[in-house]
């Protein structure tokens, strides 16, 4: 027997005995294994289900709104209202809700918004039930929903790296649960409206609110660190240092400003486009399809985010970003339906790596105490341009033609991933997790930071 050490065949000495430093290589290995393992903790399992099952439910809502309208008399212009009252409340207060959750317990904005749409949920099913289905009320229901998700939707930014370590495989595995749950919600969702009534749905929907806020209230979120809690200020106050925090890194606004070009050339047309082309041309059995081909494409794109881990992230998606022009194209080339069914595929999947990469960015680079707000910023960001790509589809189309408009809108989308790989910035940016091991200063242990921290506010 020796003492001390051992070595390996080769007379190298092998790492893992005590007291011995394994390397910096090693110690990454290490690490990044433990921080994959440790993903699936319990209380990240209660917030997977909860977005998981929300989505679902979120997905079934569209097909109800549609089909319940439509049975009661109203038109295509009413169903757009209802969705309408909805997108617009929340685009319009997400901001605010930003704000909120860094001055109040995100936990329990996010159970109170779940109550608050399992209640409106409720009551829609009921109207639906009872034949009592009057336009203006269900807009009402609508525009409340939406003033829900606003407080809801920023906290889920700070929650996921209070859950988990590793933040890019939460963040991918959140990623896959949402596509699946998109792909099976519609036709759950026509299921249920074709063998009872667009009643049942809703009342399915109100359901998924009831066990997502179960969910989080059952959830144990760690402690806040001191350093990490946003100061006593006034509302005003910290709406602006929002707006400083987002302005001053030109990754974060450069990004949000290239995408609103995408929202308005390609993929806000794409979606009315699309649908309107493949049904016209082929039914809407192929269209169904088609949003299958699409969603299967996101759960690739989900797991594939779970294994590539780049060292430079945005710049990764980008790349990834190029294979969406494929949605509008494949269609406005006129291609037979198993290329679109690929095409749409390879979308999917590029655009869901692309979400991936920038949730986690966002979630790594931004200090935590505004994070909530910034998060704000992207979404609102985001969505503002989308309606005004589905205003100008319709006109567009006319003048142009649907396939000439979707082509230029695969166009657009090559165009705007390459705008993202020319700004230094955005393509340059170092995940946070990427620095060097350091030899020197000892990192902190798990009880010292806890000694460190404060519980969570609320």
């Amino acid at each position: 027997m020796s003492s001390g050490s051992s070595r390996g065949r080769d007379g190298t000495r092998e790492s893992g005995e005590p007291g011995e430093d394994p390397g910096p290589v090693e110690r990454a290995r290490k690490e990044r294994k433990g921080r994959r393992r440790g993903i699936w903790s319990r209380d990240f399992n209660l917030f997977f289900t909860a977005r998981a099952v929300a989505k679902l439910g979120d997905t079934m809502l569209p097909v109800a709104l549609a089909a319940g309208l439509l049975q009661y008399g109203y038109g295509a212009g009413a169903v757009g209202l209802a969705m309408a009252a909805s997108v617009g409340c929340f685009a319009g207060l997400v901001i605010f809700g930003g704000v909120f959750a860094d001055r109040f317990s995100t936990r329990l904005l996010m159970i109170g918004a779940d109550v608050t749409r399992l209640i409106t949920q409720a009551l829609a099913a009921v109207m639906f039930f009872t034949g009592h289905v009057v336009l203006w009320e269900i807009c009402v229901i609508g525009a409340v929903n939406g003033a829900a998700s606003a407080l809801f939707q920023p906290g889920v930014a700070s929650t996921v790296p209070r859950l988990a370590a590793d933040v890019q495989a939460a963040n991918g595995a959140i990623r896959v649960a949402e596509s699946g749950a998109q792909l099976a919600g519609p036709a759950v969702a026509g299921m249920l409206v074709a063998f009872a009534s667009p009643g049942l749905v809703f009342a399915a929907h109100a359901a998924t609110y009831a066990l997502s806020a179960l969910c989080l209230l059952l959830l144990r979120l760690p402690p806040v660190p001191v350093d990490d809690q946003a100061p006593h200020e006034g509302f005003k106050r910290q709406l602006i240092v929002g707006w400083r925090e987002f302005s001053s890194r030109t990754w974060l606004w450069g990004v949000i400003a290239i995408w609103c070009v995408l929202m308005v050339g390609a993929s806000g047309p794409a979606i009315p486009l699309v649908a309107t082309q493949v049904t016209q041309e082929h039914g809407p059995r192929v269209y169904g399809l088609i949003n299958s081909a699409l969603g299967a494409g996101t759960v690739v794109g989900g797991l594939i985010a779970l294994r590539l881990r780049p060292r430079r992230m945005l710049r990764a998606g980008s790349l990834a970003l190029f294979g969406f022009a494929l949605f509008p194209a494949t269609v406005g080339a006129g291609l037979s339906v198993p290329w679109m069914m690929a095409g749409c595929a390879v979308a999917g999947a590029g655009q869901s790596f692309w979400g991936v990469m920038w949730a986690t960015s966002v979630q790594t680079q931004v200090p935590r105490e505004v994070l909530n707000r910034i998060h704000a910023y992207d979404v609102a960001g985001s969505l503002a341009m989308a309606p005004v790509g589905q205003a100008l589809a319709g006109p567009a189309a006319g003048l142009f033609g649907t396939h000439h408009v979707l082509l230029a809108g695969g166009a657009v989308t090559v165009l705007v991933a390459a705008m993202l790989l020319a700004v230094p910035a955005i393509r340059g940016l170092v995940r946070a997790d990427a620095t060097p091991v350091r030899t020197g200063r000892p990192q902190a242990s798990p009880a010292q930071a806890s000694a460190r921290s404060s519980p969570e506010k609320g």
